[in-house]
């Protein structure tokens, strides 16, 4: 299945969940937050959120700094 990641073209293999997404990209278990056309999606919900054709989906990864 193909899904916007990021703007980016993305080939999900496994599953059909952002979990299954999260997953495959080997995101860490802390410190990351994903957006489902634009609607930030609890990471207790990802396991239960199916992904579909075209999905568009943003990555955001915290990061530290000052």
């Amino acid at each position: 299945m193909k899904l916007l990641v990021n703007n980016k073209e993305t080939e999900l293999t496994q599953g059909h969940t952002i979990a299954a997404l999260a997953q495959q990209l080997g995101l860490p278990k802390q410190g990351v937050a994903i957006a489902l056309h634009n609607r930030m999606v609890p990471r207790a919900e990802w396991e239960n959120t199916v992904l579909n054709e075209g999905d568009s989906l943003v990555i955001i990864k915290a990061a530290c700094g000052g």
